[in-house]
């Protein structure tokens, strides 16, 4: 018996062979260059990336520095997402386990005692106490690699919960991020309104002056009055989007409904944008729903090799090895031993159906769909990544624009003013100049929080946002490697 065990081990260490393909990263066609860059972002491929910077190196307002810290540690996406990658690396453990042999024990007692006025009174009355104790074996040879072929999926299911824990985290990063900005641009278009209403009321008092003295006809006060109150229903709807925005980031932060505090202005933030995007081919590696997806692809092909294992024979070593006696003195004597080998049991399938083949095809299928949805995943990068680029590009010129539009009509306004004033003009075109700047204003308000939000979409399609996040990994690292 024991040269048997002897060759079949030997055997399983030097012939044994995981079936199935090994895994290869199919080549993908990356473009050398991103589109969307132009002038003031550089063209030339870098090593470095924006994406490579850390949060706190591209939000430097310290009231975000601190909300995102909260968010981190509160987030419930976050807490859940690391709860996962905790699942899936027991599940590797899980799955390693059956490479090794299983052994139990068990036993027990037994006590019989006959009775005299039974069905069958003739049989002797007789009282006995018997017991046993025994251990079993069982171990399934892996001489095909089915085990490891699906131990190796359970590893790459476990990168793949990693890769999207850091992917759940950039979108935390990124959505707390622009609904700051966001909210900040809603404060100062609630600025802007308010101080208009002070303004128009203003104006209202003094044109009811000049009414009242009769040096003026109903008409500048009325139209004067629509004014105020369409300035003045702004800044309730304004009120209303700064509250449920603050809830917004409420919840962001793992909390309730709340007030959210508040750090620098909107024309204070400060983002970097012109960093290089850098090289084409680092973006595989940079972003975690991409190395997500391929982990995936990973665990994909290996269970092609799981599937295509249960094709062949089953080796298995099983035994039972104990004592057995009808009395409890002689339990452990050498004549109640006993031992049961089988070495090797082979089981080999030979009429399934085609339900095996089926696996076989079926795994085939879903590794094809896994590598369809990791490149789709690598061509939606590149478009975010060009939209982001030409979007931090082109919004450059429109707050540019919308920055000398704003000057040109407070200039056309105090003109208005002066004419007015001087008899020389109608007061409609007073009004006409007050409201145009009051649109401008608010828009050049949401322009520049759009040229912001472009750069914070940039440097997530770069893949930034999760870096220097891993006390969640130095945590799974303590309990165990893999």
């Amino acid at each position: 018996m024991k040269t048997t065990l002897t060759i079949l081990l030997t055997l399983w260490l030097v012939c044994g062979c995981a079936v199935g393909p090994n895994y290869q990263r199919p080549v993908y066609p990356t473009p050398s260059t991103f589109r969307g860059e132009g002038p003031g972002i550089p063209t030339q491929p870098a090593e470095a990336s924006f994406g490579d910077l850390k949060w706190f190196e591209v939000f430097k307002d310290p009231e975000l520095q601190k909300l995102i810290e909260i968010a981190l540690k509160e987030n419930y996406d976050v807490q859940i997402a690391a709860q996962r990658v905790l699942q899936a690396r027991e599940q590797v453990t899980i799955q390693r386990a059956y490479l090794f042999p299983s052994v139990g024990a068990n036993g027990g007692i037994e006590s019989i005692r006959t009775s005299e006025r039974g069905v069958l009174p003739f049989v002797p009355r007789f009282e006995r106490t018997a017991g046993f104790i025994a251990g079993d074996l069982s171990w399934e040879i892996d001489f095909f690699g089915r085990i490891r072929r699906a131990t190796e999926a359970a590893r790459a299911e476990f990168f793949a919960s990693e890769e999207n824990r850091k992917f759940v985290i950039q979108t935390l990063v990124t959505d707390l991020a622009r609904a700051y900005i966001e909210l900040r641009a809603l404060d100062q278009q609630l600025e802007i309104s308010n101080r208009t209403v002070k303004n128009r009321e203003d104006s209202l008092k003094l044109v009811k002056d000049r009414y009242d003295i009769g040096y003026d006809s109903r008409t500048p006060v009325v139209m004067t009055a629509n004014l105020v109150h369409g300035a003045r229903a702004v800044v309730p709807d304004l009120e209303r989007a700064i509250e449920q925005k603050e809830n917004q980031i409420s919840i962001l932060l793992g909390r309730n409904p709340g007030p959210i505090s508040r750090g620098k202005s909107l024309l204070e933030q400060d983002l970097t944008g012109a960093v290089p995007p850098g090289l084409t081919s680092a973006l595989l590696e940079r972003r975690p729903d991409i190395r997500s997806a391929e982990q995936s692809l990973v665990a994909a092909n290996a269970n092609i090799g799981e599937a295509k294992a249960r094709l062949f024979p089953n080796i298995r070593i099983t035994g039972t090895s104990g004592w057995e006696s009808a009395a409890l003195k002689t339990l452990f004597t050498g004549p109640a031993s006993f031992w049961d080998l089988v070495v090797p049991g082979i089981t080999q399938p030979i009429f399934t159906a085609g339900r095996l083949r089926a696996g076989v095809r079926a795994a085939e299928a879903r590794k094809q769909e896994s590598l369809l949805t990791y490149k789709k995943t690598i061509q939606q990068a590149f478009q975010e990544v060009s939209d982001s680029l030409v979007a931090v590009r082109k919004l450059k010129g429109v707050v540019l624009e919308s920055e000398q539009q704003v000057d040109a009509l407070r200039e056309q306004k105090g003109l208005a003013n002066d004419r007015f004033y001087g008899g020389v003009a109608p007061y409609l075109e007073v009004l006409d100049s007050d409201r145009q700047l009051f649109d401008s204003e608010l828009k050049l308000t949401q322009d520049r929080a759009n040229e912001l939000l472009a750069v914070i979409a940039l440097y997530r399609a770069l893949g930034g946002g999760w870096q220097n996040q891993d006390a969640y990994v130095k945590t799974i690292n303590s309990q165990g490697k893999l």
